[in-house]
């Protein structure tokens, strides 16, 4: 059987997933978590950190889907979110759908610091974006979402079928 490469297709997809690859890895470094809890002033174990935005961000969330989001296990992920319950930044509840469901929402007082997290993540791709034109800066979060949504879509119908 003749083998005929997709012309739609990248020359290299390993080119493409090493520069995921790298962006995953840069956004997981704890060094960057650490210098964004100190340039954001706040008082917050660094491993609680990407908990707290995730919550932020995405809450209420499920500990379950926290825990996949974050590649740590439940138990672990159980225990961080009630340190940051005892914090005041967080506060855990049942599933208004399903009881069965334990989730995690943020608070005011996560909301602040979370809030000062943003504002020190805006200087960064300040910098990071100062010599991209605005239709550039525009068209990358479009076709980034694009991904993510259709990368997501592949990954549930092959779970699913």
């Amino acid at each position: 059987m003749k083998r005929v490469q997709n012309t739609h297709n990248f020359v290299s997809y390993e080119d493409f997933h090493d520069g995921l690859l790298a962006v995953v890895s840069a956004f997981n470094r704890p060094q960057r978590d650490a210098l964004m809890i100190k340039k954001s002033c706040i008082q917050l174990e660094r491993a609680l950190f990407p908990l707290l935005v995730q919550i932020s961000r995405f809450g209420p969330i499920g500990v379950v889907e926290l825990a996949n989001r974050v590649g740590r296990d439940y138990s672990t992920v159980s225990r961080q979110v009630a340190k940051l319950e005892e914090a005041g930044l967080a506060k855990r509840q049942k599933n208004s759908q399903d009881k069965r469901v334990n989730e995690a929402d943020i608070t005011a007082e996560g909301k602040a610091m979370t809030d000062r997290i943003d504002a020190v993540r805006a200087q960064i791709y300040d910098t990071v974006f100062m010599h991209w034109p605005c239709e550039e800066q525009a068209e990358f979060s479009r076709l980034l979402k694009r991904f993510v949504a259709d990368f997501t879509a592949v990954e549930v119908s092959q779970r699913t079928g």
